[in-house]
């Protein structure tokens, strides 16, 4: 057993110097811990992230230094090393992984000056490039972790000279955590800015699967419809509760360990698709609807790229979707056009049953620390409206 020690730190140095530690079989590091947590866990245990997600069943997710090294050299051999900037929080995974995979690069990961912002994005990259006092003048290449609301943040900035040429810096900005809109990648392309997108999880110690092609030492298949992954850089579990463990790991008739991601998708021809949370399905007029396919349409839809689809109950269908959207480019066109255009694409696609019922805009989303959508308080939000 070692000794669990919760942390809240926030300055690189630190963080890298801890987890160096952890990595190592020294105190294992708990993010977002709560006060019953244990004091001890398992040997080889390096971390332990308390999250709830968006859908607010919290759990304990115990990373194992192998895992968190088998996930950082496995992304390091697809996308290459070099110095990252921390942009998320890293008590969150991806976050983390900046960290550890600075580790594994031998270099040290450089935070933002206070918040998120374009400027801020601006002034910590553009500080990356310039060589220290001895330092080689060769230019290295940089990296850093998003999430699409970050993404969308900085292209909307863009128009700054130095927004666009810290964008353009970067080797691969990995982004994740939720669907990537594809207007949003196109916006990207346009640019010259380089997007891995990630598919992964706390689970999978972060991202796993880039562009839809899985990393090299990570297997995935579908069993009725679920996607499930294994691979080195498996959680060992979550920790005080055996249950859920059960339910969520299993080993096949070889051995092998699977994660049961809970998300619907297929392999086709080697790449990746994924549907959305197997889970995250509303029943209209007796027929079962994908919310995260609904938002993904939606999201393709000019002014919308940042929606979020939620289910609320529905005296006619029994349950039906509503669109919840940040006010911006949305402006420029009546809300009954935008909710139209919206239920004609996802028509097209799905069939008039999975259109939704009502758009309502917001000045701002509700969001995780994590950068994520908080789905579950955005869904009360609009129960109450509806």
């Amino acid at each position: 057993m070692v000794a669990l020690t919760p942390t809240d730190a926030e300055d690189p140095a630190e963080l890298r110097a801890a987890l160096a530690r952890a990595l190592d079989g020294g105190p294992a590091l708990g993010f977002g811990m709560l006060g019953d947590a244990p004091t001890r866990v398992s040997d080889g245990t390096a971390v332990v992230i308390a999250t709830s997600g968006s859908s607010g069943v919290p759990k304990r997710v115990a990373l194992s230094g192998e895992a968190l090294r088998a996930s950082a050299e496995a992304t390091a051999a697809r996308v290459g090393g070099g110095r990252w900037l921390l942009a998320l929080p890293a008590g969150y995974v991806a976050g983390l992984q900046v960290v550890v995979r600075s580790l594994i690069a031998g270099t040290h990961p450089v935070a933002l000056s206070g918040r998120f912002s374009p400027e801020s994005f601006a002034d910590a990259t553009l500080s990356m490039l310039r060589p220290s006092p001895g330092a080689s003048l060769s230019i290295p290449d940089l990296y850093t972790s998003l999430v699409p609301a970050q993404l969308s943040t900085l292209l909307d900035a863009a128009d700054d000279a130095p927004v666009r040429a810290a964008l353009r810096a970067y080797r691969a900005i990995l982004v994740g955590g939720q669907a990537l809109p594809v207007p949003l990648r196109e916006r990207a392309a346009d640019l010259g800015v380089r997007l891995v997108r990630t598919y992964g999880s706390t689970e999978t110690s972060g991202g796993c699967v880039y562009d839809g092609v899985p990393l090299d030492t990570v297997a995935v298949r579908t069993v009725d419809g679920e996607l499930r992954i294994a691979g080195p850089m498996l959680a060992d579990g979550y920790l005080g509760d055996g249950e859920l463990t059960a339910r969520s790991f299993s080993r096949d008739e070889h051995g092998i360990r699977w994660y049961h991601t809970g998300d619907l998708g297929l392999l086709d021809d080697g790449v990746v698709r994924v549907h959305g949370r197997a889970d995250n399905v509303i029943v209209s007029g007796g027929i079962n609807i994908s919310l995260d396919r609904v938002e993904r349409l939606v999201r393709g839809v000019p002014g919308l790229t940042g929606a979020v689809v939620v289910g609320v109950p529905d005296e006619r269908w029994g349950e039906a979707s509503v669109i919840v959207a940040p006010r911006g480019e949305a402006l420029r066109r009546s809300e009954p056009e935008q909710l139209a255009h919206a239920r004609e694409i996802v028509a097209d696609e799905l069939g008039k049953h999975a259109r939704p019922v009502r758009l309502i805009m917001v000045d701002e989303l509700t969001v995780l620390a994590s950068g994520k959508p908080d789905r579950e308080t955005i869904r009360r939000a609009v129960l109450e409206l509806h």
